[in-house]
């Protein structure tokens, strides 16, 4: 039932309000957009963002919604760089007031439990969990649950790092920057000699990385049901 509940929630579409928009790094964007009323979705879950001020190709873009259902605005966060596709270039050109169409928001990438959790984020691939991140500060129920935050950047940017830190202190969520893939795997490897197949594993970023996670999980006997990954493409 709530397959069909995610699924159906794609033909739920909004117009969202531009309110600013913030440089996190060289290369890194924020956009935050007015919250409507009746929107709501699962912290990690991704909408379905169309460019509505002007005429592009390809003008609808999947992109994880960034804040919690608990925060009162929308929030998204992209890689632009110095050759962007229309549809960035649109996104930096809004303004104040002006509207963008979100569908959704969609997607069973978001906590069904509070058992034992393991988060695996890859540069940019960080957005969702800081969506559940936020959830969790804010509703106070990770309830002493083991749940814990692999945050790895080869760029070393570590977006949301202050808010990380502060949820860290103020939650169960346990948050630890591996500086290299080694340290990942020891810090995976400890995760799972404590809780295996008890606990979910959740992978974002991009696919080289998600894929490679995956295959890791699967080769240390963790199994499918209790993966979820969120590939990021286009970075």
């Amino acid at each position: 039932m709530s397959f069909l509940k995610d699924t159906l929630s794609i033909f739920k579409k909004n117009e969202l309000a531009f309110i600013k928009k913030d440089k996190e790094s060289e290369e890194v964007y924020t956009f935050l957009f007015e919250k409507v009323k009746d929107v709501t979705w699962h912290a990690g879950q991704h909408g379905l963002f169309t460019i509505t001020h002007k005429k592009i190709k390809n003008g609808t873009r999947p992109l994880s919604v960034a804040s919690s259902p608990t925060e009162n605005v929308i929030k998204i966060t992209t890689k632009i760089n110095g050759n962007p596709s229309e549809f960035k270039r649109a996104l930096m050109e809004l303004e104040k007031g002006m509207t963008i169409s979100m569908s959704g928001p969609v997607g069973s990438f978001y906590l069904k439990d509070s058992g034992p959790t393991l988060f695996i984020a890859g540069g940019i691939g960080i957005t969702p969990f800081r969506a559940m991140a936020k959830e969790l500060e804010a509703e106070d129920n990770a309830g002493g649950k083991p749940m814990k935050l692999l945050y790895i950047d080869s760029e070393k940017e570590y977006l949301y790092k202050d808010e990380l830190d502060e949820i860290e202190a103020n939650t169960s969520v346990d948050v630890t920057y591996p500086q290299s893939r080694d340290d990942l795997y020891q810090e995976v490897d400890q995760f799972i000699s404590s809780y295996g197949n008890n606990a979910k594993y959740f992978i974002a970023g991009p696919k080289s990385m998600t894929d490679l996670m995956t295959t890791y999980l699967k080769n240390k006997k963790i199994s499918k049901q209790n993966i979820k990954k969120d590939t990021f493409t286009g970075y």
